[in-house]
């Protein structure tokens, strides 16, 4: 339930009113927009006088929230959410590209990689430590040794750092790290997500191979239950009958989930597509939807990399793309808030 407050409300009525609604049991989220504030109920509603509400002078209107996210659904909270790390500003406006390779090899090919990436126009530094692997005899990462090799590009460059984590038993490496990723394969691994709701700091979670939109804000609602408000959505193709590309890319799901939710949504055409050649055309649609940002896989030797150098593109390639992209970012900016 929300309770859509008129403009400049009394400040003492407001005060009752939040006193009352604490008092049946109910936490509250505050949304203060410019031309509205907004108050969401999370709990059991079902107690609420929705008619006595609507009848306080400073209340506009009260509403009903029927989805079964609460916390990252749009009536809940109008307004962008806007993620914030090392300088780095994610949604509500503010595109970002989060460029680097799949996974960390040596310190040499990350710290160049950063180094190339920032002058290409990256905010963010992506690298794998941890790597899920459809085969148990394919490089599974470098692990703890991968994330001391990020935070020493990170050192070296600025760019803060997100890397992926599989299991609750790695977050001790993931102290220093900017932004956790969860991949498609843990999108519902429902204990990982809980534990992430309890830390203060960016969870960027892809969409499974299989999931519904609906699924993945519900992936989002149990990280943002636990009190971390801070959470990115990532497109990262879904599995369909299409055997062209490694994945079929769904750029329905940018306005989609942006008109349902007020998280920033990232778009990730190189797992997608899974073709070098295919990203820079996907990266462009995907800002032409409305992305707030794009994550994209760069190499400085794709044929000789240690994972997926097929859908890796050089640091050349990547300036290129985030030039192109910058160019048409003036007339692809959508309004969703309320």
């Amino acid at each position: 339930m929300v309770v859509i407050l008129k403009k400049d409300p009394n400040e003492k009525q407001l005060e009752n009113l939040k006193n009352w609604l604490r008092s049946l049991g109910l936490e509250l989220h505050i949304s203060d927009g410019a031309n509205q504030t907004v108050l969401g109920l999370v709990g059991d509603t079902s107690v609420v006088d929705i008619d006595l509400i609507k009848a306080l002078d400073i209340v506009e209107d009260v509403k009903r929230i029927q989805e079964p996210f609460k916390n990252a659904n749009r009536k809940f909270h109008p307004q962008d959410t806007v993620i914030e790390v090392g300088g780095a500003r994610l949604g509500g406006g503010n595109f970002q590209f989060i460029a680097g390779p799949c996974s960390v090899e040596t310190e040499e090919q990350i710290c160049y990689v950063a180094q190339a990436v920032k002058e290409g126009g990256a905010g963010i530094l992506r690298g794998g430590a941890f790597k899920p692997r459809t085969s148990p005899y394919s490089f599974q990462g470098l692990g703890a040794e991968g994330i001391r090799l990020l935070l020493e590009a990170k050192r070296e460059t600025g760019l803060p750092i997100i890397t992926e984590i599989m299991d609750l038993h790695q977050l001790e490496y993931f102290d220093e790290v900017d932004i956790i990723q969860v991949g498609a394969r843990n999108m519902q691994n429902f204990e990982l997500l809980k534990e992430l709701g309890h830390l203060r700091k960016p969870v960027l979670i892809k969409r499974g191979m299989s999931a519904t939109l609906q699924e993945l804000l519900m992936s989002a609602e149990y990280v943002m239950a636990g009190g971390n408000e801070q959470v990115i959505l990532c497109e990262r193709g879904i599995r369909t009958f299409e055997t062209a590309t490694r994945n079929t890319l769904d750029l329905s799901a940018v306005p989609v989930l942006k008109t349902l939710s007020h998280l920033p949504v990232v778009i990730d055409p190189s797992h997608a597509t899974g073709k070098a050649s295919l990203v820079r055309p996907m990266a462009l649609a995907a800002a032409a939807a409305g992305a707030d940002g794009l994550m994209i896989e760069v190499h400085n030797d794709p044929q000789h990399a240690w994972c997926d150098g097929p859908q890796s593109i050089t640091p050349e390639a990547f300036a290129a793309l985030a030039r192109d992209v910058r160019g048409i970012l003036p007339f692809c900016q959508y309004s969703y808030e309320s």
